[in-house]
């Protein structure tokens, strides 16, 4: 269980922090700044006493720290929750690679939306929920709690991990650990935000609608990827040596899996031949660990050290994608009658 939240709270303060702030910023903004033109996304008021006094006060006086801790503090159990629910359950839920895209791609639309909201696009605001634009200071709590909607594509994979946990404490302590390492970035932001005057503040909220838009344009990417429906040309040039033939007539392709990637990312087999993949693992906790081969719409958790053999059967000339669970990292075998 160590483990698992050791790997959650690693990926949380390596890559889930920033990822997960600019999908969720929208939801934070509300949480730190109920009041004021600048605020959240679009003009806001103060329709009840606690509001407007908060309105009234000067930003040092306003309750940021509290408004701040009910958030971060509804975001960590509302994902415990979730990672015992995503444990006990285990495979029984476990999405399909081309399901986890679609989240992934309908994350970006509200990531997109968000960014251009943020950035003041007319019209914009509209389509988002109304407690995103308006009165987010009477509900930290909720808006923390929602976040579980907004999942980056790291959460995304950390939720895969706890999938795979097969036990409700197992799957807690995975985004549990998770969240704890996106919580040093979300608490400087929010202050920054809360406590900002009113042209800083502006202009803050401007520069997190445009990284929005960014992250939201990457996640597109590994979404298309992860589903297949785009695969990029492999980095690096062609091993020729990954490929072997045993004594039984099997082919073996090796492959190297690291934290950073795929080694090699582009390997050259013979087709027509019965053939295997055989992916090694040495310590490797990344997201590479979840090992996608799209076309089929087929994963599987690699162990953190070890060698896993998957069955490709007699390949046709032509190429087969792999990808990670969060379609960041992939490779290509192509196969030909003589490589």
């Amino acid at each position: 269980m160590l483990t698992l939240f050791a790997t959650g709270l690693g990926a949380g303060f390596a890559a889930g922090g920033a990822s997960c702030a600019a999908v969720q910023g929208g939801l934070l903004v509300g949480a730190v700044r109920p009041c004021g033109p600048t605020s959240v996304i679009g003009p806001t008021d103060c329709a009840d006493r606690t509001g407007a006094a908060d309105c009234a006060a000067p930003p040092s006086r306003r309750p940021l720290p509290r408004a701040l801790a009910a958030f971060l503090g509804a975001k960590l159990l509302a994902h415990a929750v979730l990672g015992a629910l995503l444990g006990l359950l285990g495979g029984a839920i476990q999405p399909a690679p081309s399901t986890r895209a679609v989240l992934m791609l309908l994350a970006a639309a509200l990531m997109a939306l968000f960014g251009s909201a943020m950035l003041g696009v007319p019209g914009v605001a509209r389509l988002l929920p109304r407690g995103s634009t308006r009165g987010a200071g009477r509900g930290p709590l909720l808006l923390g709690a929602a976040t579980v909607f907004v999942p980056c594509g790291v959460t995304l994979g950390a939720e895969l991990v706890a999938v795979t946990s097969q036990n409700a404490l197992g799957g807690a302590a995975v985004l549990t650990g998770f969240v704890l390492g996106t919580i040093p970035l979300f608490t400087v932001l929010g202050l920054l935000v809360g406590a900002s005057g009113r042209v800083l503040r502006g202009r803050l909220t401007a520069a997190l609608g445009v990284l929005v838009l960014v992250v939201a344009a990457w996640t597109v990417g590994s979404g298309l990827r992860l589903a297949g429906w785009w695969t990029p040309t492999a980095r690096g040039a062609v091993d020729h040596a990954a490929a072997s033939t045993g004594p039984d007539g099997v082919q073996r392709v090796t492959v190297r899996v690291a934290n950073e990637g795929y080694h090699p990312a582009r390997a050259l087999a013979r087709a027509g031949v019965p053939t295997v993949l055989v992916l090694r693992t040495d310590h490797t906790t990344g997201c590479t660990r979840g090992f996608v081969l799209p076309a089929r719409d087929r994963q599987q958790v690699l162990p953190v050290t070890g060698e896993t053999t998957i069955d490709l059967g007699v390949p046709h000339p032509g190429t087969i994608d792999w990808t990670c669970a969060m379609g960041m990292y992939g490779g290509r075998i192509e196969f030909r009658a003589d490589p």
